[in-house]
């Protein structure tokens, strides 16, 4: 019998992430969402996943068909702008230096990466959805910033 949800939480928070945002553009439509379960899975050709819960708007976006999306990778500036897309707010792109990349879905001008994709394939898992996304585009920023990092239900710093 699996363990149960809260075991396998408390289990999870001890394994260490980075912090994403990761933004839809599904027609007309744009919305982000703060996302920890973000994977590298093929260099050739360039895939990644992304995992979301299957109750959120950006789940819905990411269904309908012709829907892109980006990956922004934070740097530890950037945890203020993670906070507020991980929570409810009427306009969460209101703050932070957005463009568009080749897709169309917004990107994180400022951000320490990001990886601009279309949908390759989807596979429910749960209450989640696996995402996969072809990086169509990506940008790297060379100034070294650190990255934000989640550990224990919080917030880290790297150390130098």
């Amino acid at each position: 019998m699996p363990i149960d949800s809260d075991q396998f939480r408390d289990t999870m928070r001890l394994f260490s992430s980075g912090v994403t945002i990761v933004t839809i553009k599904a027609g007309e439509q744009t919305h982000g969402l703060t996302v920890a379960a973000f994977v590298s899975v093929s260099a050739e050709p360039p895939l990644i996943s992304v995992v979301i819960n299957a109750s959120n708007h950006g789940h819905s976006l990411l269904m309908k068909e012709g829907a892109v999306f980006a990956v922004n990778i934070l740097s530890a500036q950037h945890q203020a702008l993670s906070d507020r897309f991980a929570w409810k707010h009427e306009d969460r792109f209101a703050e932070g230096n957005w463009g568009t990349a080749v897709t169309g879905a917004p990107i994180l001008q400022d951000a320490l990466a990001w990886l601009d994709c279309t949908v390759h394939a989807k596979q429910s898992a749960g209450t989640h959805t696996i995402f996969i996304g072809e990086v169509q585009q990506s940008y790297v920023d060379t100034s070294e910033q650190k990255p934000l990092v989640y550990w224990d239900r919080s917030y880290r710093q790297l150390a130098s």
